[in-house]
Parts: structure tokens; C-alpha cells; sequence
């Protein structure tokens, strides 16, 4: 009884191709990838991953310029092929269908997995301005901090750092300050006064 199998090409280019295989026999797999000789046309790895058994078939000698461009999986990842390779899939022991999706799922997998950019892009969006609370005249006009400037990246410790940085404070509580200075010299002046009228009285 024959069997009908799905594969993957994988072009010199790099591209990626299904090949479904009537009468499957691994034997053969030279001539699927456009060899006439099977000589040096090997198994060079195999993976398992979700549940299957995924082996790449290929030439580690060929002609210059025809080198294999595709980017295989560790541990086959620094390993020049030349021409077109083929991968084949087993599950429980028995050979399986390999589609595009499957193999890009495992493909990944393999890798580690890919970073998100998209996800990775909303984070920084939504991280906090550590720089937001600081003073225009101590970041240039980039936004960044002058040099010799440094701030706390809480925000709460920002009253603590006016102090220590001698922060010029707001023309209002300068103000203040000022009113308070002057009060105190008036109660000091009114007292100096009373003094020297009961000398005078006595």
C-alpha cells in the first residue's frame, strides 16, 4: 500500500514549499529535492517538538553558489547546505503531514520563541516619564537631564530632592518666604519700641 505525504522543500532562496508525495519512501527524498545522485544526501538532524519528530534532509557539499539560504534551527543553525533540502515529520512513530503552519509553529518553538514588538511597543508607551517631575531649567531641550543633575526615579521622594538639589522654589512660595522674614523683623522692631519706651517712662 502506498503513502500519500505531505513535505517542505526548502529552496536554496530560501522559500518554502509543500510537495505532497504519493508513494512516500525516504529512499527517494534526493530526487524530491532535484538531485540526480543521492550521494552525500543525508539525514542532518532531527527535532522533537510538540508531540512530533521533525528531521531536515540535505547536502553539506555542493557547487559555489548554490548555497542553501534558508535559516535552520539550532543545532544546524552555522551549517552551510547547498541546493534544496527537505523536511519530513513522524508522530508516534508513524509519518505525518507537514504543513507551512505546523512547520512555523515548531520553527519557532525551536528558536525560543519570538519577542512580541508590537507588545514590547504598548510597554514603552505606557512606562512612566521618570523625568516628568523635574524642573524645565535642569533638562535640556531634548528632555534629558543636565549633566551633574540627578534625579530619584520615585516621585515621592521629589519634596526630598527640592531640598538637597536646591531647587529654586515658585515665585508664590518665595514670596512667602519673604512676608515671613519681614513679619518677623516687624514683631522684632515692635519690640525693640516697647523697650525703649518704659526706659524712657522710667
Amino acid at each position: 500500500m502506498s503513502l500519500s505525504l505531505t513535505i517542505i522543500l526548502v529552496e536554496k532562496n530560501a522559500t518554502l514549499k509543500t510537495l505532497t508525495v504519493k508513494d512516500f519512501k525516504e529512499a527517494d527524498l534526493f530526487k524530491k529535492c532535484g538531485f540526480k545522485k543521492s550521494e552525500d544526501f543525508e539525514k542532518q538532524t532531527q527535532w522533537t517538538c510538540h508531540g512530533y519528530e521533525v528531521s531536515v534532509y540535505g547536502k553539506k557539499n555542493g557547487r559555489a553558489n548554490n548555497e542553501n539560504k534558508y535559516d535552520f534551527p539550532p543545532p544546524i543553525d552555522s551549517v552551510i547546505f547547498f541546493g534544496t533540502c527537505c523536511i519530513v515529520a513522524k508522530k508516534l512513530g508513524k509519518m505525518e503531514n507537514l504543513t507551512l503552519d505546523l512547520w512555523e509553529k515548531i520553527y519557532e518553538k525551536l528558536f525560543g520563541g519570538f519577542e512580541d514588538l508590537s507588545l514590547t511597543a504598548l510597554a514603552d508607551e505606557e512606562e512612566k516619564d521618570e523625568l516628568e517631575f523635574v524642573a524645565k531649567e535642569h533638562k535640556t531641550k531634548h528632555g534629558y537631564l543636565k549633566d551633574g543633575f540627578v534625579v530619584d526615579s520615585d516621585p515621592f521622594l521629589f519634596p526630598f530632592l527640592v531640598l538637597f538639589q536646591k531647587i529654586p522654589l515658585p515665585q508664590e512660595e518665595q514670596a512667602h518666604g519673604e512676608l515671613k522674614i519681614n513679619d518677623t523683623t516687624d514683631e522684632s522692631n515692635h519690640s525693640n519700641s516697647e523697650l525703649s519706651e518704659e526706659s524712657y517712662e522710667e
